[in-house]
């Protein structure tokens, strides 16, 4: 029997074949192959047959460098991964994108709850404390660089500001705010991977911006 998240994933793949930089085919002996999008038509991948393998797939870019945030756009090429059920394609993609299909039921049932940056700032402690402290103009431009799909976050952007509704950022797209969208390019029908609360790595640069300003100049480096 299907789990609630299953039977979310299997309708959402009745029209789309997309998870961020991952392409999904069904096979016609049963089961889903995925490749990385750029890959899809390549008959000289790497095979690989366990839902377990996409955890060393997803941890490296194509140049070996650590990738600390599984949905920044880097995620590497050359591999195909094989999997026999829907079972197995749901723990697959929870490796390459942890806790995106379970954000992404929530919200096709309508029960997807999304916080406020700044409540998400103002619960922070220890040295994260410092965090809250930063400005609008500092949350603009922040956000703005970090959260971008090209080089930042596939994500897209549920959140917002504060408790008054404000955008996060007015120098992203409006397309980074629309779960319709493929961050990834030209538009597809994709299952997004959406961003319901800023992540902690988002907090550790709001941080980071807020101690940069008040250093010395001789600290900043």
């Amino acid at each position: 029997m299907l789990n609630a998240i299953e039977r979310t994933l299997e309708v959402a793949l009745t029209d789309c074949r997309r998870i961020g930089q991952i392409a999904i085919r069904k096979l016609d002996s049963a089961g889903f192959a995925l490749s990385h999008c750029d890959d899809e038509g390549c008959d000289d991948l790497k095979l690989f047959r366990s839902a377990e393998d996409a955890i060393e797939l997803s941890k490296f870019d194509d140049a070996g460098n650590y990738r600390p945030l599984k949905t920044a756009p880097n995620l590497r090429h050359g591999w195909r991964l094989d999997l026999a059920t829907l079972g197995e394609l749901k723990r697959g993609l929870d490796y390459f994108y942890p806790g995106r299909l379970v954000v992404f039921a929530a919200w096709k049932n309508g029960q997807l709850r999304t916080t406020p940056l700044r409540e998400t700032l103002d619960r922070q402690s220890g040295m994260y404390r410092v965090a809250a402290k930063i400005s609008d103009e500092q949350i603009d431009n922040v956000v703005g660089n970090f959260c971008r799909a090209d080089d930042g976050c596939l994500r897209t952007i549920l959140w917002k500001r504060d408790r008054r509704g404000m955008i996060p950022s007015t120098r992203l797209p409006p397309e980074k705010f629309d779960p319709a969208y493929d961050q990834t390019g030209p538009s597809k029908q994709v299952i997004p991977l959406l961003c319901q609360e800023s992540c902690n790595l988002l907090v550790a640069e709001c941080r980071k911006v807020v101690k940069m300003e008040g250093a010395a100049p001789s600290e900043r480096k």
